[in-house]
Order: C-alpha cells, then structure tokens, then sequence
C-alpha cells in the first residue's frame, strides 16, 4: 500500500484503490490533453474524473498496479496536492478572457505556478489570484493571494479555511507586476525564516503580528 502522494496517489475510502491528481497549471487544458485523459480513464476503466478546488485534475479508481502506466501514458505531472510545499496556483481568467478582470491574473498565475509549484517548505502554502475583487479563486483566504485593482495588485497574507478559516491580511496595495512577484518570493522567504512546527501562514502572523511580518518581508 502506498503512502498519500507516493506516485502522486492518495489512497481511496474503499482501501482498495487511489486517486492521481494531474497538474494543470492554472487549470488550463488542451483539447488534445482531454482527449488522452479521456482514453486513458477508459482504458483503465477510472471510476469517475473531477477537476478539484485547486484545479487539478483527479482521476478516482485506479488500481495500485496501474498507476506508473496511467501517468506514462498520461506523459503529465502529478500536482501537489500533499505534502508540506507549495500547492497548485490558483487562478482566475483575468484580462485574458473575463470582462471584470482589471489585472492578467492568468499571466500571474502562470508565472508562479512554474517557478514555485512543489517547492518544499516546512509547512504547506496555497497561493490565488483573482483579476478583481469578486475574488472568484477565494484569494483572500490563501496563505497568499493577489487580487487585482486598477491601480495595481493587492496582495493578502494568511488567509486559509478548513477547521478554523481566517481572512488573509492585506499585505500591500498598488504594486505592479515585477513587485508582486518580488513581494511574493519575499513572502515565501520570510515563511522559511518564521515557521515553526509545521504552521500555516496566518499562525506564524498571528504569533508574531502583523507589523512584525511587514518588517520582515522588507527586510
């Protein structure tokens, strides 16, 4: 039996068979991606496919003894979806195909989720980005999430939900494109420096405050 994300499968309700989670940056798919996940869940006869939360793609019922093929003939990495790391980016469509978008949030989405999906950390991360403040990928209760405005990105600190949600802080407004991404590497920085046993985000910010946290990502 294989441990959560080994293989990038997590073992089902029925202890029998998993689920593999396929990466899809951002959520985005080809027509010809469709077409091999559709003829590998018949071949291996999947017993349901799902696009998650966090925009993977979850492939439910497959046999321990078919995973290796079902990736190798899938030919796409597993997301992260476990683990202590940086989970998939979440992204809206943004300028790039929404009406209410007022910043490429998919360009964003893109450009994070290729530098820092899987990176290890002591904890787990979650990183949204919404083109706008109708915050459609929940940005604002992501460990870090960009929303954007006319005047720029405004970017939340510790948000999560689960057992005990919290409304992420805002961490600054205004900022262009190379800002936030160097404000966002500044975070993920000082996260490494400030966790302790495995916290969240907004734990380590609630420990230490919130004006402690602003000084240490100038720093």
């Amino acid at each position: 039996m294989l441990k959560d994300g080994e293989k990038g499968a997590i073992l089902q309700k029925d202890k029998e068979t998993y689920a593999i989670a396929a990466h899809l940056p951002c959520g985005v798919v080809t027509p010809d991606q469709l077409r091999t996940i559709a003829d590998v869940a018949e071949k291996y006869e999947v017993k349901a496919m799902k696009f998650t939360a966090a925009e993977r793609l979850a492939l439910v019922g497959v046999k321990e003894e078919d995973i290796d093929a079902v990736w190798a003939d899938l030919g796409m990495k597993p997301g992260a979806a476990v683990g202590l790391c940086i989970r998939s980016v979440k992204a809206c469509p943004g300028t790039a195909f929404c009406r209410l978008g007022l910043q490429d949030s998919l360009g964003m989405g893109m450009k994070l989720d290729e530098k820092y999906h899987g990176m290890s950390l002591p904890n787990k991360l979650k990183i949204g980005i919404s083109g706008c403040s109708n915050h459609c990928t929940d940005a604002p209760v992501r460990d870090i999430g960009l929303v954007g405005a006319k005047d720029g990105w405004r970017i939340y600190v510790g948000g999560c939900v689960g057992r005990k949600p919290r409304l992420g802080d805002v961490l600054c407004e205004g900022l262009n494109d190379d800002e936030a991404l160097a404000m966002v590497e500044r975070i993920i920085g000082a996260d490494k420096r400030l966790c302790e046993k495995k916290e969240r985000l907004g734990v380590i910010i609630d420990r230490i405050g919130l004006n402690r946290f602003k000084e240490e990502v100038q720093a």
